[in-house]
């Protein structure tokens, strides 16, 4: 272990490292480990199976979002899902042994799992996961990591050079660990071993991010060199691809976004794009759509023009998105980290080269000391303003040239000799993105690697402390940064007078967790030009029929409707921010599926929340799904709204099995259909199909119905 920059070293082994750790703070190991990608995977296994062969070990991994290639629950997600797993995650993957057991209900003991955030519905059901489940903001779990004694963490880092000197990166997940890092300066004294694996493919990302080698107590080596986990490429429905192009309109020109994962959020970076690049057939779509049944708050929020100034990414997850809008020419807004250059470039009025004119102007705004330290002069030069040539020799400021200049910037005439001497040749480019951790694509990854020397500064990560929330020292700054900001996130349900549903179901089953969105709403709310804009499909399959999304109550809620701010489904938009109850309740009617909103209107009359008179307006009947696919089927007709907008990891084959099988999963629900459905089955007609499958010559009753009722299905979605 960590032989680099002259540390001390340490026997190398993953089993070694377990032992010197124990060594260091006992049996009882509290192990704190990133969210997501961050995970140094075949340490934590070493961990984990010393823990099972030493009862006497007490060992609490806290964590969130294990990832965990799939192997499918039944045998027909196993036939899908085990080919592509293989081909896709990498057969060199180190698979997470503590996640598999707790899945399969099989942890000893001695360990105990403590999440703060599930995989989307992976936990369901799960008894220990959901015992073990901390109900927390993103930006308290750091406090809580330690409230709970926290003496290990672990991470995996990216190695690489900043101004040429070696360092760490953080890479994706700065988020927690720098929030721990920062608790720790105001209790130096307690106990906390820091280990780190280099990755030799974990992209090298800046800002925060940037750590030196002793920021870790331990490197281990050799470096790992696994399969980097990657998010397949998921399908988007007509459902999500309505919803986003309503939000679309709502993102501000010259303003600030944050998205989240999943379908939604593809479909409104793709109403973006297409709002950018094909202008004349956006606006048509907002009219055909319904969006501009609302034209006013497109009006006084968002926009339907091209992206002039474009946008500045503020987002908890650094996503694919971000690098789709990058390439668009959309996220293009820098920031700066500076209050008076922030201020002159929201105006538009910030040079390319600093001058004396800048240097007076940063003086009067409070961004020059009366003195030059190291600190500062760092961050002058990081900013571009001063050359990096300039350095403190003997308390005096000793410019390229070789001149030095008194360091007492109260007086006029050596802020003059600084604008004369030391200016840099030009400013810095400023930031594109900020985030606090990354998840995506393999595309994603690989473009992260690719980044030029010159673009990868400007997207920078950090901790979720900075990311998540406006308090903390740097308001001022934060709010200059991030004006017209669009805080977009997804829910699963909706009250109709405005609480949302995002991380739970009834009885506290926990599908997700609340994550970062609390902050997002709240800082929305706290932001003079914020909104906060959740997106939700009105409506849900289930094999009892379809279902509201839209409710009147709900016994559990993520965000409170005090909270409430602006609704968007596949319908419309619902602004219910400063409206009454009887408002919201008539504008989440009007943006609910038309087969639901007869029994809200009822349950709102009956609860004395709506006028009696109150009827449903004629455009809101017309919310039907139906509507919708016809609307963009002549779209689709033209290569628009496929259901892989940005590419899919699947084969053409797969692509055409993945709608089919979602259809059979609905179907299996109910085995009088199933056996009905067979009935009509051609499986000579797909032949590619169910040899994917492993179909193509059935053996057994089962077998024979599965390939026919798969053969309907296929050509249903095909249809």
């Amino acid at each position: 272990m960590g032989a680099s920059n002259g540390r001390e070293r340490h026997p190398q082994s993953l089993d070694d490292v377990v032992s010197w750790t124990i060594s260091r703070v006992g049996k009882r190991l509290v192990l704190a480990t990133p969210l997501g990608l961050g995970k140094p995977n075949a340490l934590l296994n070493a961990f984990y199976s010393r823990a099972k062969s030493d009862p006497e070990i007490s060992l609490e991994i806290l964590t969130a979002l294990n990832l965990v290639p799939p192997l499918g629950g039944n045998d027909v997600e196993k036939r899908f899902i085990r080919p592509f797993s293989s081909r896709f995650f990498g057969d060199d993957y180190p698979r997470l042994d503590y996640a598999d057991d707790q899945l399969a209900g099989r942890l000893p003991s001695n360990v105990q799992i403590t999440e703060f955030y599930f995989q989307s519905g992976s936990r369901l059901g799960n008894e220990h996961a959901q015992r073990h489940y901390i109900s927390a903001n993103y930006t308290h779990v750091a406090r809580d990591a330690m409230d709970r004694g926290v003496n290990v963490m672990v991470q995996m880092v990216s190695a690489g050079e900043v101004d040429g000197q070696p360092m760490l990166s953080l890479s994706s997940n700065p988020d927690v660990t720098l929030d721990m890092a920062h608790r720790l300066t105001f209790q130096p004294d307690y106990p906390l071993l820091k280990i780190a694996q280099v990755h030799e493919d974990y992209p090298f990302l800046h800002g925060d991010a940037v750590v030196p080698y002793d920021f870790f107590d331990v490197i281990v080596e050799p470096p790992a060199k696994h399969t980097l986990f990657a998010l397949p490429r998921a399908p988007v429905e007509t459902q999500d691809f309505c919803v986003g192009l309503h939000a679309s309109a709502l993102v501000g020109d010259a303003g600030t976004l944050q998205i989240g994962i999943g379908s939604l959020s593809d479909a409104l970076v793709h109403a973006l794009i297409l709002r950018h690049h094909d202008n004349d057939r956006y606006r048509n779509l907002l009219v055909e759509a319904g969006t501009e049944r609302t034209p006013g708050i497109i009006d006084k929020l968002g926009g339907r023009e091209p992206f002039n100034e474009g946008l500045f990414g503020a987002s908890e997850m650094f996503l694919d998105g971000f690098m789709h809008l990058y390439k668009a020419g959309i996220l293009k807004r820098r920031v700066h980290d500076d209050i008076v250059l922030q201020e002159l470039a929201n105006k538009q009025e910030l040079p390319e080269k600093a001058d004396a004119l800048l240097i007076e102007a940063m003086w009067d705004g409070g961004s020059l000391p009366p003195a030059l330290d190291d600190e500062e002069l760092a961050r002058l030069q990081d900013l571009g303003v001063l050359a990096r040539g300039v350095a403190l020799v003997h308390g005096r400021i000793e410019a390229p040239d070789g001149s030095t200049i008194e360091n007492d910037l109260l007086r006029a005439s050596n802020r003059g000799l600084l604008a004369e001497h030391c200016l840099a040749e030009r400013l810095s480019i400023g930031t594109l993105m900020e985030g606090a951790f990354y998840l995506g694509t393999k595309n994603f990854y690989g473009w992260l690697n690719a980044l030029s020397e010159e673009e990868r500064p400007q997207f920078r990560m950090s901790s979720v402390r900075r990311i998540n929330q406006l308090y903390g020292g740097s308001e001022t700054l934060e709010i200059l940064q991030r004006k017209k900001a669009r805080f977009i996130n997804s829910c699963m349900m909706m009250s109709v007078t405005g609480a949302a549903i995002s991380d739970a179901l009834a009885g506290h089953r926990l599908v997700s967790g609340v994550g970062g969105q609390y902050n997002f709403v709240a800082m929305a709310h706290a932001l003079h030009e914020g909104r906060s804009i959740l997106m939700l499909r009105s409506r849900r399959e289930s094999a009892s029929g379809p279902q509201s999304n839209v409710v009147w109550e709900y016994p559990h809620t993520t965000i409170p409707r005090h909270l409430r701010d602006i609704v968007v489904t596949e319908y419309g938009i619902a602004d219910l921010r400063s409206r009454t109850d009887e408002d919201c309740i008539m504008a989440m009617v009007e943006v609910s599926d038309r087969a639901f909103q007869d029994e809200l209107v009822a349950q709102a009359k009956a609860g004395g929340k709506l006028r009696n008179d109150y009827v449903v307006p004629d455009a809101a009947r017309q919310n039907t799904p139906e509507r919708l696919e016809a609307m963009l089927k002549p779209y689709r007709a033209d290569g628009l709204f496929e259901d892989f907008p940005f590419g899919s990891d699947f084969d053409e084959v797969e692509q055409r099995l993945v709608p089919a099988l979602k259809r059979l999963k609905a179907l299996a629900a109910s085995k009088p259909r199933l056996f009905a459905t067979a009935l009509k089955g051609k499986p000579a007609d797909y032949p590619e199909e169910l040899a994917r499958m492993g179909l193509e010559r059935p053996s057994g009753f089962a077998e024979q119905v599965l390939a026919r009722v798969l053969a309907v299905c296929l050509a249903e979605s095909q249809t």
